[in-house]
């Protein structure tokens, strides 16, 4: 039986209290106004006193409302009728189609038990070199990309959306505005990608309460669909918007504050959520890609450093490249000697004369005189920024390997390369005998 409680004993800001029993954390309930019925979660139990957050706010929500308890956490709708419709972070429709009630799941559960994992051995290929070539996405893996705001992060997640090798995308945005939610629609939608897609999205405008939603909206759903055998890739967007939004509900509840004012359980919130990354033995796969913006292009900020300690690595996005500096995809070596024999020795030699090359680059902008080794150094540099590492570079990985074949022969011997001999037989190009 539902018990309805006709006195709010506080509102403050979006949160509400009232005197119950017999509710747990995460349930839901409907709060009556003369406005309106809004649903709010349970977010604090102490002792008689039930705190709840208000999803459409407490602006017009006065004490002699009613609140009535529906006895279970945020639920969704899982199946096949979700592919191709976007909702709110609430699982409200965005998309104008009909609202969908059937097949209900609740959000939120544990991660899963590591004896039902396996190993990760799956490479998820995107089209971008530095990601295929360099810094190999794996399946089951949980990688953050680290960036700044103004990069273009979200038209990167975009087109991985496009063209990653998976059965199925779920992207989960997170006080966007509107203009990049309209993009990721517009995108998907033109590229013919949104058919395989789920959106989840909370704009800025939107309560603050389905932020902290949208992450576990979108994993409970990947959860069901990988069971089902589906390879799902989650994408998220943006998780230090998601900490914002715990941040600001930690201060409303006047919890004590940690590192700059966010919650002292925010490790455990993002790793809650990220541990939900797994490779189901017999059955379908979560991979997680998720953008964690670094205010003030500090990588110490809690979110950012928080996230270090959970994830596999990470993607470093600045200047509109993904750094091969960095960035790190701790699992490639899972999968990188598994696609062709000259993965591993191109993707090292190639790092390792790039970095000579930002040498070289520094000794000119210092006015040191260049030599004949340098030159060449600048030229490769050059190559590779332009046909590698820009992010409009959309080739398939054996297309880019072989073009970072035409890039060393094009600027050194083959013996300047420190490549094996064996590997040089087989792949340098023929019309190429020396730079």
């Amino acid at each position: 039986m539902q018990k309805i409680y006709s006195k709010i004993e506080s509102i403050s800001g979006n949160v509400i209290s009232v005197k119950a029993s017999g509710v747990r954390y995460g349930d839901l309930a409907q709060v009556s106004t003369k406005y309106g019925v809004s649903l709010a979660e349970v977010i604090r139990l102490s002792g008689e006193s039930v705190f709840l957050q208000v999803f459409a706010g407490g602006r017009g929500v006065s004490t002699s409302d009613e609140v009535r308890f529906l006895g279970h956490p945020m639920q969704v709708s899982c199946n096949e009728n979700l592919l191709g419709r976007i909702f709110s972070g609430s699982g409200q429709p965005r998309d104008k189609g009909p609202a969908l009630n059937e097949d209900l799941i609740e959000i939120g559960g544990p991660s899963v038990n590591p004896a039902k994992r396996i190993i990760p051995r799956n490479m998820i290929r995107t089209g971008i070199p530095m990601i295929d070539v360099f810094n190999s996405l794996v399946e089951s893996q949980k990688l953050p990309i680290f960036s700044v705001s103004g990069e273009p992060y979200n038209q990167l997640l975009a087109r991985i959306a496009m063209q990653a090798e998976v059965d199925m995308i779920i992207l989960g945005g997170m006080g966007l505005k509107y203009d990049d939610y309209l993009f990721f629609r517009d995108t998907l939608e033109e590229g013919g990608a949104l058919s395989r897609a789920i959106f989840f999205v909370h704009t800025a405008a939107d309560p603050i309460v389905e932020c902290i939603l949208v992450p576990d909206i979108c994993l409970a759903v990947a959860e069901q669909f990988a069971l089902k055998g589906k390879k799902v890739l989650v994408l998220l967007t943006d998780m230090t918007n998601f900490a914002d939004a715990k941040k600001e509900i930690s201060i409303t509840m006047e919890q004590v504050p940690s590192n700059r004012g966010y919650p002292g359980d925010l490790y455990s919130e993002l790793a809650s959520r990220y541990e939900k990354a797994v490779d189901f033995e017999g059955a379908g796969s979560i991979t997680i890609l998720a953008v964690t913006t670094m205010p003030g292009d500090d990588v110490t900020h809690p979110v950012p450093d928080n996230t270090g300690y959970i994830t596999e690595g990470q993607y470093y996005l600045k200047g509109g490249r993904i750094e091969p500096f960095g960035s790190l995809s701790r699992l490639k070596q899972q999968v990188n000697g598994k696609t062709r024999e000259d993965h591993r020795a191109l993707m090292d030699g190639m790092i390792k004369l790039y970095a000579a090359y930002l040498e070289s680059v520094e000794k000119k902008s210092m006015g040191f005189q260049m030599s004949e080794w340098d030159s060449k150094l600048l030229k490769y540099g050059a190559l590779f920024e332009s046909q590698m590492m820009d992010l409009s570079v959309n080739i398939p990985l054996e297309a880019a390997l072989d073009k970072g074949w035409e890039i060393l022969s094009a600027s050194f011997s083959r013996e300047e390369t420190g490549l094996r001999t064996e590997l040089l037989n087989k792949f340098w190009p023929k019309n190429r005998e020396s730079a």
